[in-house]
């Protein structure tokens, strides 16, 4: 499953939300630096999906906000994902 979002480094807390567009936004507290906010990115959606960190792939963005993912899960997993954010 090819998923893009926009990640926001730096932040107090580590959070999900959609936009009003659809896109999903995700909120890092860790810092822009070194590659650091991909590998917590990475790291976060693995254990909100249950899903090992090998499963996911950045495929485009890693120095931009905007990124595109491919993740190897079921796309009812994912749905369920999606409707824990929307509450």
């Amino acid at each position: 499953m090819i998923v893009s979002l926009k990640v926001k480094p730096g932040s107090k807390i580590d959070q999900f939300t959609i936009d009003a567009a659809g896109l999903l936004t995700v909120k890092l507290k860790a810092p822009a630096q070194d590659g650091r906010a991909n590998a917590y990115l990475v790291e976060l959606l693995a254990r909100e999906l249950h899903v090992p960190k090998s499963a996911i792939t950045i495929t485009a963005g890693f120095t931009s906000p905007h990124k595109r993912l491919e993740i190897d899960v079921s796309a009812e997993r994912y749905s369920q994902f999606l409707a824990r954010i929307r509450g």
